[in-house]
């Protein structure tokens, strides 16, 4: 039985969607390659709220973010961890000889703009890694309030994980002065895993050009030199079967709005909050819920794995907690495009099932 996916991605894919994927090759070299690309790009500034140029990489986000803690560090890297994704992040700058310090908030808890003054006070850094939505506890970091710290020290190059939350909630990337925004595509944007994307801004260039050994595939300024050089193409051979998918997919977020997609999502994040503090208990602060995904407190001991068992009978599928979070949290994600009425039908299951009523 194929199951409905309420996991933290990969998300159930939208079937038209689906079937982009299968559309003819062309030549990754042909100008209606180069069409292609560009024409996503144009689309992907739109959803960014940016002006600065956008990269894709046939990889998933974590492809990303290894380039751009590794191309644009040229003296010391600030991590703030709020979960798996921050510590991730900071395994990947140690794995590249990149120094990097990691700055953690106690499980749940989010980064807060007085952790970030304290770290750029001591001018100690000059590129920060900011997670704006952790999946493994449900965080979504004040990143308007972060963003005015790290606006005060503009020598720093500030790099957001937005794989969990772009497309989901609005995240408008000049106004917070973000110079790299990371994102992939299995999640809030509705299609399968293996393509990333980030907006670059001409400071996160300048910075790169000065650092000297930056790797190759996620070379960041290799991408961006290559694209302007090329119109829109890329060093390597790039997945057109997801650049088919996610140019058709951006029209359908157009078409459906973007104020409508973000209210979409945060209607859903507020209903399953509410059934979460009725039942259970939510493991996030409400002020920094996330809008995609909702972590809650497994306070009635319930068996996960037993629950997604009776779940999947009926054809849906919901994650356990993350890591050190395994057994005592349980994850519902709300994103892509899912609707407000597939969630109330899933939570009703789930009450049914642990006779919750």
């Amino acid at each position: 039985m194929q199951k409905k996916l309420f996991i933290p991605g990969p998300v159930t894919v939208a079937e038209d969607v689906l079937e982009k994927m299968s559309t003819q090759m062309i030549g990754h070299r042909t100008k209606d390659a180069s069409v292609l690309q560009r024409s996503i790009s144009d689309k992907m500034r739109k959803l960014m709220y940016t002006k600065n140029e956008i990269l894709l990489s046939t990889s998933s986000g974590s492809g990303l973010m290894e380039g751009a803690i590794r191309s644009c560090t040229r003296k010391r890297a600030a991590v703030f961890s709020v979960g798996a994704f921050g510590d991730r992040w900071y395994k990947m700058a140690k794995a590249n000889g990149v120094p990097a310090d990691k700055f953690s908030s106690e499980l749940g808890k989010p980064t807060t703009p007085e952790m970030v003054e304290e770290a750029l006070a001591t001018g100690k850094y000059d590129l920060i890694t900011i997670t704006h939505n952790e999946t493994s506890t449900g965080i979504m970091n004040p990143v308007e309030e972060i963003a005015e710290v790290v606006k005060k020290y503009p020598e720093v190059i500030f790099c957001l994980d937005t794989v969990s939350s772009l497309a989901g909630t609005k995240i408008p990337v000049d106004e917070l002065g973000v110079d790299i925004c990371i994102t992939s595509t299995q999640k809030c944007l509705g299609l399968p895993p293996g393509l990333a994307i980030c907006s670059f801004s001409q400071k996160a260039l300048d910075a790169a050009r000065q650092v000297e050994n930056r790797g190759l595939y996620f070379d960041l300024v290799d991408l961006y030199d290559y694209i302007q050089k090329k119109d829109y193409q890329y060093p390597s051979t790039p997945s057109l079967s997801h650049m088919y998918a996610l140019d058709y997919q951006l029209d359908r977020i157009m078409e459906e709005g973007l104020d409508n997609r973000f209210a979409r999502h945060l209607e859903m994040a507020k209903y399953v909050r509410s059934w979460a503090n009725k039942h259970f208990e939510m493991l996030a602060e409400e002020k920094y819920a996330s809008n995609t995904l909702t972590t809650v407190k497994n306070t009635k001991e319930i068996s996960v794995k037993d629950l997604n068992n009776k779940l999947g009978e009926k054809g849906y599928m919901i994650s356990n907690g993350y890591g050190d979070l395994k057994d005592v949290t349980f994850r519902i994600a709300h994103m892509a495009d899912t609707t407000l009425d597939e969630i109330k039908e899933l939570l009703n299951i789930i009450e049914e099932i642990l006779n919750l009523k």
